[in-house]
C-alpha cells in the first residue's frame, strides 16, 4: 500500500547492523516478489515512486554495495487515483514509460456491480484465492510468445505509430503537433510489439495481423505520449492522439 509517509526503503528493502555479527546484513523489502500490487501508486511521492525505476527495467535491485537479482518472473501491476484529488503525486515520465500497459477502469455496468454486492454484502466476508498458473507455465507460454511471427511490413507499421507521436507533421498529421508535448519512446515500439504477439497467441495465432496491434495500441501508447497545455485546454487527450494516428497511418 503506496502512501505519503512511504520510504524508498520500504519497499526495496534496507541495511540492519546486526551486534551479533557486528556487521550490516540486508533486509530485503516486498519488491522482492513474483507479482507486485503497488496499490495507489500515485499517493507516494516521486523519491518512492523512483525506487521501483532499475526494479522494472533491469530487474535487480542494489542496496548498499550490493546488487540483488529479483526472482523470476517478475511483474508490477500498480492502481492510481485520479490525479486531479486531493494527496497524489504525479507519476515521473521515467516511471510511467516501465510500465508496458495503461488500462483505464470505468465505473462497473450494472451486471458487475450486482456481483460486486452479493460478493461482498456481508459482514464476514471470505474471499478464497486458488492459483490459476504456475511459473513453469508462464515460462512455456513466454517462449511460445517468442515465436509468433511479426511481418517486416507490421514492423514498419507499429514503427511508424510510434514515430507518428513524435513527429506527426511527417505522417501527414500535423494538426496534433500542436497538442504533442512529448511522443512515445523506444520502449513504446518494443513493448507494442510484444503485446500484439501476445494478442495473437491469446487468440490461437502464430502471427500478428494489423488489428492485434490496433487493439493493444491506446493501452501501450496512452501513458507515454505526454500532451501539451494547448491540448488540455482544449480537452484533448492523449488517447484522441493515438486514435487518429491510428486512422492516419496505412495498414500495409
Amino acid at each position: 500500500q503506496f502512501t505519503p509517509d512511504l520510504l524508498p526503503a520500504d519497499v526495496t528493502g534496507t541495511l540492519i547492523y546486526s551486534q551479533k555479527k557486528e556487521s550490516f546484513c540486508v533486509k530485503k523489502g516486498p519488491i522482492f516478489s513474483n507479482f507486485v500490487l503497488a496499490d495507489e501508486i500515485n499517493r507516494a511521492p516521486a523519491k518512492v515512486q523512483s525506487a521501483l525505476l532499475e526494479a522494472m527495467q533491469e530487474r535487480q535491485i542494489t542496496i548498499g554495495e550490493e546488487t540483488h537479482a529479483l526472482p523470476k518472473p517478475f511483474l508490477v501491476l500498480a492502481t492510481q487515483n485520479p490525479i486531479d484529488q486531493e494527496g497524489t503525486y504525479p507519476l515521473p515520465e521515467a516511471q510511467m514509460d516501465r510500465f508496458m500497459l495503461k488500462l483505464v477502469v470505468d465505473y462497473p455496468d450494472r451486471e458487475d456491480e450486482l456481483r460486486i454486492l452479493n460478493a461482498n454484502a456481508n459482514v464476514s466476508v471470505s474471499h478464497t484465492v486458488n492459483p490459476v498458473v504456475d511459473a513453469e507455465t508462464i515460462f512455456r507460454s513466454r517462449k511460445l510468445i517468442d515465436g509468433i511471427y511479426l511481418d517486416e511490413k507490421l514492423k514498419g507499421y507499429l514503427v511508424d505509430v510510434v514515430l507518428a507521436t513524435r513527429n506527426p507533421d511527417t505522417y501527414g498529421a500535423s494538426e496534433l503537433g500542436a497538442f504533442i508535448r512529448f511522443g512515445a519512446s523506444p520502449r513504446a515500439t518494443i513493448s507494442l510489439a510484444l503485446a500484439s504477439k501476445a494478442v495473437a497467441f491469446m487468440n490461437g495465432r502464430s502471427f500478428v495481423t494489423p488489428q492485434d496491434i490496433k487493439d493493444v495500441g491506446l493501452d501501450v501508447l496512452r501513458h507515454r505520449v505526454i500532451v501539451t497545455y494547448e491540448a488540455e485546454a482544449e480537452n484533448v487527450t492523449s488517447d484522441d492522439i493515438i486514435k487518429k494516428i491510428f486512422e492516419t497511418i496505412p495498414v500495409p
